[in-house]
C-alpha cells in the first residue's frame, strides 16, 4: 500500500489453507481501496514442493502422521521420520496432503480467483498432477460434476483474468484471453461432456481426455 506495488498472491489454497475466507477478504478489501493485488489457485487438495526448501526447516520432532502426509514423488511412498531425513539431505519434490476438499471447491469457485496449474517439471514422468490436469479438472470436475462454477466463469479464470493481470507488465497480453480480429489464435477445443482430468498423484502425466484440437499462433499442434 505505501510502495504502490503491484501484488500477485500465489497458490491461496496451499498459502491460506483453511484461512483462505478470510484471506480473499483482505485481498478484495485491500483491491476496493485501490491496491493492485489478484491471487490464484490450483484445483487439488495436495500442494508440492522440494523437501530441502526452508519450508521443511524445524521439522524435527513432528508428529508421525506428519510425515506421513508427504509423498515422495520419484517412488509415491509416504515418509517416515527415518525417510525425511535421508531425503532431505537428498534433496527433491515432494507432494503434501491433507487439505480439506470443501475448502478447496469453494476457492475454485470464487469469481476473481486466476486459475493456476503451477511449472513444476516432470521427473521421471513424475510430478504433482497439477502440470498436466488443472484446467480439465477445473472443468470437467468443478463445472460440470460439481457445477461449483459455471463453464464461462470457469473460462475467464483460465483465459482473461492472467491476460489481464500481465498486460500491465506485457502488453502483449492484451492479444491474449480473447476471442476476436486482431488477436493471437490460441485456442483450445474441448468437449465439455468428455473432458476431465486422468492425471492422478500415482500417474501425474496422463493427458486429460476430451481436448479435441490445441491451436497456437493459428497452427495445430494437437
Amino acid at each position: 500500500a505505501i510502495a504502490g506495488a503491484a501484488l500477485h498472491i500465489v497458490h491461496l489454497n496451499s498459502t491460506a489453507g483453511r484461512g483462505a475466507r478470510d484471506a480473499l477478504e483482505m485481498i478484495r478489501g485491500a483491491r476496493y481501496h485501490g491496491i493492485d493485488v489478484t491471487t490464484e489457485a490450483y484445483p487439488y487438495t495436495a500442494s508440492a514442493s522440494l523437501i530441502e526448501s526452508p519450508l521443511f526447516d524445524g521439522w524435527s520432532e513432528r508428529a508421525v502422521d506428519d510425515y506421513r502426509s508427504l509423498e515422495w514423488v520419484q517412488t509415491g511412498e509416504r515418509l517416515t521420520p527415518e525417510t525425511f531425513d535421508k531425503y532431505r539431505q537428498l534433496g527433491g519434490w515432494v507432494i503434501m496432503h491433507g487439505r480439506s476438499e470443501e475448502i478447496n471447491e469453494w476457492i475454485v469457485s470464487q469469481p476473481d480467483v486466476i486459475v493456476a496449474s503451477d511449472g513444476i517439471p516432470f521427473s521421471e514422468g513424475r510430478a504433482h498432477p497439477r502440470g498436466a490436469g488443472t484446467f480439465a479438472r477445473v472443468l470437467g470436475y468443478y463445472v460440470r460434476e460439481r457445477r461449483a462454477l459455471t463453464l464461462m466463469e470457469a473460462l475467464r479464470k483460465m483465459t482473461l483474468l492472467p491476460a489481464r493481470r500481465l498486460e500491465g507488465v506485457a502488453p502483449v497480453m492484451a492479444c491474449k484471453g480473447r476471442i476476436k480480429v486482431g488477436c493471437d489464435a490460441d485456442l483450445t477445443i474441448f468437449d465439455l461432456s468428455r473432458i476431465l482430468d486422468k492425471a492422478t498423484y500415482d500417474m501425474p502425466d496422463e493427458y486429460s481426455t476430451g481436448i479435441e484440437h490445441v491451436l497456437v499462433a493459428g497452427t495445430v499442434v494437437v
